[in-house]
């Protein structure tokens, strides 16, 4: 008898237990479902468009020593073509002999026609106007590219070493905590503070790591260019800052948009 009751307690315990992460689960669930109802609700009036705004003007301006536009930009399409151009980035140009990705090919443009010396827009920190300018033009360039497939097959030879530089290092632990990109980004079903981390490693993950950046982030009242995601992820594993467009980041970017491959993309996006 005491045996029958000993089973029955400890059978009415999983359940309760079953019943309890079930709950938790529903309330994670409920939560996600809140915040993707937020999104949808703020699409329509996505204050990104203030961002693509701005940086079209910046694009047209003309500016530096050279008093020239960003019109004649080479982006990989060819001198002036924007549109479908950030899907297809970062890639190999011949005229740097480097891979680069949006931002650092902005600031070869800036030099190159403008004449402008970027070491101050590469040496200031993200929420200073210097860098406004850069997130500002990426988001116009990126917005350019909504609804276009990614196309980034990583082909030349320089693409593929870029590529695998990037996979290397998501994967590297380090610090005093020995994270790395993978200890958030390479586990499936991983939340933090009820944000769904994607999984990278994966197309979709990739996709959704990858395609709505540039984007606004509500919380902060603030536009952050993919440059400014990857520098904040350096913060939260408790890494030293990159150098902005550094070929470490720009390897990062690489992994991710040709882990994309065939995604669409949805920039400017908006998060919470």
């Amino acid at each position: 008898m005491a045996a029958r009751t000993k089973v029955a307690v400890a059978a009415a315990a999983c359940v309760a237990i079953a019943l309890g992460f079930a709950g938790v689960a529903q309330e994670k669930d409920d939560a996600a479902k809140g915040i993707e109802a937020y999104r949808q609700a703020l699409k329509d009036g996505n204050p990104a468009e203030l961002f693509e705004m701005a940086g079209e003007e910046l694009w047209l301006k003309p500016a530096g020593p050279r008093n020239a536009s960003l019109e004649k930009c080479d982006l990989g399409l060819g001198p002036g073509v924007v549109e479908g151009a950030y899907a297809r980035l970062p890639r190999y140009f011949a005229d740097t002999d480097r891979v680069q990705d949006l931002e650092s090919r902005l600031l070869t443009c800036m030099e190159t026609l403008q004449g402008i010396d970027t070491r101050a827009h590469v040496e200031a920190r993200f929420g200073t106007p210097k860098k406004d300018e850069l997130v500002a033009l990426a988001t116009y360039v990126a917005g350019m590219s909504k609804d276009r497939p990614v196309d980034v097959a990583a082909s030349h030879p320089k693409e593929r070493a870029m590529f695998e530089l990037g996979r290397r290092m998501f994967f590297y632990q380090a610090g005093p905590h020995d994270f790395s990109c993978a200890t958030c980004h390479a586990q499936e079903g991983r939340r933090i503070r009820m944000q769904d981390l994607p999984y990278i490693p994966a197309k979709e993950g990739a996709a959704a790591g990858w395609t709505s950046w540039p984007a606004y982030r509500v919380s902060a009242g603030q536009m952050w260019s993919m440059q400014w995601r990857i520098n904040d992820c350096f913060r939260q594993q408790r890494f030293p800052e990159p150098v902005y467009a550094s070929d470490m980041t720009v390897a990062l970017s690489m992994f991710m948009a040709a882990t994309a491959n065939g995604a669409t993309m949805a920039t400017p996006g908006i998060k919470r």
